[in-house]
């Protein structure tokens, strides 16, 4: 979190402007750090479509909606708030459903702005079962579970997926021959993904009806640096395909690059030349370009990157004049960055796009 001063010319400005003095609130602003997102996989869905909540000192909630449609900053009166983000709910165990979140509480300073990175980590954990070929033969009516109180998952033999649950203690248990068998429990924080070896006794454990269990800690990964970038951000890495595509933010930083594929939203249109100003987002007559943004409601220039329609099937799929509900809609586009382009970086030769 960083604290800056606001201008002096912060009276002047429109959100403040709604408040009888400057001196008594200040700015609060929010980011995901996209930058350092890692590939968190398939599994894991768009950071714009992550839950982010904004809460005063009183629970008082300011913004509860999609990440990509939260506005770009609040003013609100000097006191405490609470910004909390998560990728999606988790009320039971579940195979494939990570969940990564981060919650951040701030002060804001009469007269001052506050702006706030958001670094969403694992915050469930999970186990993953290795079922050694051996346990079939010697137990072929048994069945693994793993459990958590009173829920739980059948594991099958051919399971190769995490099983996640919510941080604290979860056991394996063996349903074989009408008799329940709780081969081991764990307890797992946040972050824990915990990988176990299972296999059934060989001749040279002289037939002994028990079963080896071996954590296999080589597998066992615990990091706070784990953290989310979204589906089909790949990343932000910004290359030749939609898995490689970057956010708008990390495209102002890939002037040169050509076919490269950037998503976004389409905010508005009729850009001027000017370095500074606004897309229009209503009666929009010009349908040669849009304005694209990491969040529908942005439509400063200076955060957006300018994106040029092409005559043809992208203009005509693509253009606010023929298609003015089109605004606030999440698209990927794929062109050339180019350091201007009305005014601001721009995606010149758009070739291709999916609407999302």
């Amino acid at each position: 979190m960083a604290m800056v001063p606001l201008a002096a010319g912060l009276a002047a400005c429109d959100d403040f402007g709604k408040f009888p003095s400057a001196d008594t609130h200040g700015e609060l602003q929010w980011e995901i750090d996209r930058e350092s997102v890692a590939k968190a996989g398939a599994q894991v869905p768009d950071v714009n479509d992550f839950l982010l909540t904004i809460t005063d000192s009183k629970g008082v909630t300011l913004y509860e909606g999609p990440y990509g449609d939260s506005p770009a900053k609040l003013t609100v009166p000097a006191g405490s708030y609470t910004i909390s983000i998560v990728s999606g709910e988790f009320t039971s165990p579940a195979f494939s459903h990570p969940v990564y979140g981060d919650e951040e509480v701030v002060v804001i300073k009469a007269g001052e702005s506050a702006s706030v990175m958001l670094n969403c980590t694992l915050l469930n954990c999970g186990i993953r079962l290795r079922i050694a070929p051996n346990f079939l033969i010697g137990f072929p009516d048994g069945v693994l579970y793993v459990k958590q109180e009173s829920a739980k998952l059948m594991y099958s033999y051919m399971e190769d997926r995490i099983a996640y649950f919510k941080p604290g203690e979860v056991a394996v248990v063996l349903y074989n021959e009408g008799k329940e068998e709780t081969l081991f429990t764990r307890t797992l924080e946040a972050r824990q993904i915990l990988t176990v070896s299972i296999s059934a006794p060989g001749e040279a454990d002289g037939g002994a009806s028990s079963i080896r269990v071996s954590l296999d800690t080589s597998k066992t990964w615990i990091t706070d640096n784990w953290v989310i970038g979204g589906d089909n951000s790949g990343g932000g890495q910004g290359g030749g395909s939609v898995p490689d595509a970057c956010s708008v933010a990390e495209a102002r930083g890939k002037i040169g690059q050509k076919d490269i594929w950037v998503y976004g939203y389409i905010v508005g249109g009729d850009l001027t030349t000017s370095a500074s100003g606004n897309a229009k987002t209503t009666g929009i007559t010009k349908a040669t370009h849009f304005a694209m943004a990491d969040r529908s409601t942005i439509t400063d220039k200076t955060a957006c990157i300018a994106v040029e329609l092409p005559a043809g099937k992208v203009r005509d799929a693509l253009n606010l004049v023929a298609h003015p509900d089109l605004v606030g809609t999440r698209v990927y586009v794929k062109g050339e960055i180019v350091e201007k382009y009305f005014g601001t970086v721009g995606l010149k030769g758009t070739s291709d796009y999916i609407m999302k």
